[in-house]
C-alpha cells in the first residue's frame, strides 16, 4: 500500500467549510476524525443521544454538538441538518466518523471552494479499511460520493418506504442529489469503515434491510440507474440487473472475487467476497420474507 501522510493540516488560516458528522456511539473513531478536521472553520457533530463519550469527545475538541430526535419519518439525519443547521459557510463537506481526511485531501478541499468556478458539488474518492488493509479491488475501489457541497445545492434522494427498515435514523445507502454543475476531487479519503468482522456482520444486517425493503416495494430515488453514467448511477444500474438474477450470492463472490480482482487483495480479498456473498444471502432472504409476510397478511385479509 502506498503511504499517505495523514498528519497536520494545511498552512494558514482554516478553510471556509461547514462540516457536517452524523454520529450516534463513535467514541472509538470520533477523536480520529476530528483530528483530521482540524483544517476547518467549523465542524458540527450531530449526534442521536449517544450512551458513550461521542458528545464529550467531540465538545472537548471544539465540535458544536447538536441532538437529533428522529420520529421515524423523513427527514432522517443528513437532510434534516442539511436543512436545519445554523451552517456560516457556504460549502458543506460530510463526513461519517469513521472517515479521515488526509492532509492532501484537505489542502485540495480549500483550493475548490476558493475557486470553484461553477461548480456546485464535488465527488471524493473512499478508500475502504478491512481489518487494517485498504481494499483495492472487489468491485470497492473506485468508489464515488458527493461529499462537498455548495449549501442550498443537494440534497439526499429520499427514498420513502412504508416500513421502518431498522436501518437507523441516518441515510446510509443514499446519494447527494446536486442541481448544479459537480466536479471530482484528485486525493481520498480513508474509510475505516470496517475494522474486524464482527463490525462489517453488524453493520450490513442493518443495511440488509433496507436493502431487502427497497427491493420488495420496488422503491426508487432521486438518482438514476444509467449503465453510461457517472460511477454511482453506473452502480445503482448494475445493482438493478443484479436484483433480478438467480443464485444471487453466489453470483456476487463469483463478480467481486474474479471481475472485480479480489483475488488481488489475498487472504483479505477472499474473506470481504465471501462477506458480501453473505450480504447478498441476508437481502434475498429478508426480501424473500417480507414476500411471505406480505401473501400471509393479504390470505388473512381476504378471509
Amino acid at each position: 500500500m502506498t503511504d499517505i501522510n495523514t498528519a497536520g493540516a494545511p498552512p494558514g488560516r482554516k478553510t471556509p467549510v461547514s462540516v457536517i458528522i452524523p454520529a450516534k456511539n463513535e467514541q472509538s473513531n470520533l477523536r480520529a476524525c476530528l483530528e483530521h478536521l482540524s483544517w476547518a472553520e467549523e465542524v458540527f457533530v450531530v449526534d442521536s443521544q449517544s450512551t458513550d463519550a461521542t458528545a464529550s469527545i467531540a465538545e472537548s475538541m471544539g465540535a458544536k454538538v447538536v441532538q437529533f430526535h428522529w420520529h421515524g419519518s423523513y427527514p432522517k439525519k443528513k437532510n434534516w441538518a442539511l436543512e436545519n443547521l445554523p451552517l456560516r459557510n457556504d460549502w458543506v463537506l460530510i463526513v461519517d466518523a469513521d472517515e479521515h481526511i488526509t492532509e492532501e485531501l484537505a489542502n485540495e478541499i480549500a483550493a475548490a471552494v476558493a475557486s470553484p468556478g461553477d461548480r456546485v458539488g464535488f465527488y471524493i474518492n473512499r478508500r475502504f479499511m478491512f481489518a487494517g488493509k485498504w481494499i483495492r479491488h472487489c468491485g470497492y475501489y473506485p468508489s464515488w460520493n458527493l461529499r462537498l457541497i455548495k449549501r442550498g445545492c443537494g440534497r439526499y434522494e429520499q427514498i420513502s418506504a412504508s416500513a421502518d427498515t431498522r436501518s437507523g435514523d441516518n441515510e446510509v445507502h443514499e446519494h447527494v442529489i446536486c442541481a448544479g454543475s459537480t466536479s471530482s476531487l484528485r486525493n481520498d479519503m480513508l474509510h475505516y469503515a470496517f475494522p474486524d468482522i464482527d463490525t462489517f456482520m453488524e453493520k450490513h444486517n442493518r443495511y440488509s434491510n433496507w436493502e431487502a425493503l427497497v427491493q420488495h416495494e420496488r422503491l426508487g430515488g432521486g438518482l438514476p440507474r444509467n449503465p453510461f453514467g457517472h460511477e454511482l448511477e453506473r452502480r445503482r444500474f448494475l445493482k438493478y440487473v443484479a436484483s433480478h438474477m438467480p443464485f444471487r450470492p453466489a453470483l456476487r463472490f463469483v463478480y467481486a472475487y474474479f471481475f472485480r480482482l479480489g483475488f488481488l487483495d489475498g487472504r483479505h480479498g477472499y474473506v470481504f467476497c465471501r462477506l458480501l456473498a453473505t450480504y447478498e444471502l441476508l437481502c434475498v432472504t429478508k426480501a424473500q420474507e417480507l414476500k411471505w409476510r406480505s401473501t400471509r397478511e393479504l390470505k388473512k385479509s381476504s378471509e
